[in-house]
């Protein structure tokens, strides 16, 4: 089966981001992105310190950063823009205002059925541009119950292609996290890759191979495995999507389209 136009470039541009350049030159390129995307690096490294670009956007902080106690907070699992939130009804969501999809062909065939008790319950979708921070950290404590994983094209996720293209979260590729929460409420934590994301890692399964040869669904159980909220799960290299899709009375959203969003502030609250 032939590669997409989008995954050929997006391999070629993840071979140029990976890529060690000797330092002069790798300073240059480093550099240039930050002045281009006006990247605010006051909590990390100089970019001098980043062997390649690809290190470049998967920083991790110099100091961890703080996030919000109170055990009730619904935490942000990014540094990212809010492109839509609200309620799952008659098994839909919404990718951006006036562009719905069904729940259950994005949970894709692992999870038929699942959209049903979902119904009533939250949705948020969170933008990750190119300049912000690009790893993913837990929203809320949460119990690991299965991952699939679903190879797919990978269209930018950018404002033009959310208000113009249907479907576009289920026609790229993603990977689809089941979890329980302390009450055993369902939330799926939905990663969605976009143009030019070589990878999208997630660091308790290793297997997961995104932005590859494959175009088999793969899919993994878990029976002990809980993540803490804030706790670093993985990263997207470079820009992308997270969905959080919870059921109905197990989180309360304090969000609003178009806000950014920090890894650690609160967007909400944990009943």
């Amino acid at each position: 089966m032939a590669k997409h136009f989008t995954s050929v470039i997006s391999n070629a541009f993840g071979k140029f981001a990976s890529k060690a350049f000797p330092k002069p030159i790798q300073n240059v390129i480093n550099k240039g992105y930050v002045s281009l995307m006006k990247l605010d690096m006051s909590e990390f490294k100089d970019p001098s310190q980043y062997p390649t670009l690809n290190a470049l956007f998967t920083r991790s902080f110099v100091k961890e950063r703080a996030i919000e106690t109170d055990e009730t907070a619904l935490i942000s699992p990014a540094d990212s823009l809010i492109t839509d939130y609200g309620k799952i009804t008659e098994g839909k969501a919404y990718q951006i205002k006036g562009m719905s999809y069904d729940v259950d062909a994005l949970l894709g065939d692992d999870y038929q059925g699942k959209a049903a008790l979902l119904e009533g319950g939250d949705f948020i979708n969170f933008y990750l541009s190119p300049k912000d921070y690009h790893r993913y950290h837990m929203p809320l404590d949460l119990k690991i119950k299965s991952l699939t994983h679903i190879p797919g094209k990978i269209y930018p996720v950018n404002m033009p292609l959310l208000r113009n293209k249907m479907n576009l979260f289920i026609e790229n590729e993603r990977v689809v996290i089941e979890c329980k929460d302390h009450k055993g409420k369902m939330h799926f934590l939905v990663l969605v890759g976009a143009l030019n994301v070589g990878k999208m890692v997630v660091t308790f399964e290793e297997k997961v191979k995104t932005n590859a040869n494959i175009y088999y669904t793969s899919h993994y159980t878990f029976s002990d495995l809980s993540l803490k909220k804030g706790e670093m799960f993985g990263w997207f290299e470079m820009g992308s999507t997270i969905v959080i899709l919870s059921e109905k009375e197990s989180i309360q959203t304090e969000v609003a389209i178009n806000q950014k969003v920090f890894f650690g502030q609160k967007i909400g609250k944990i009943f």
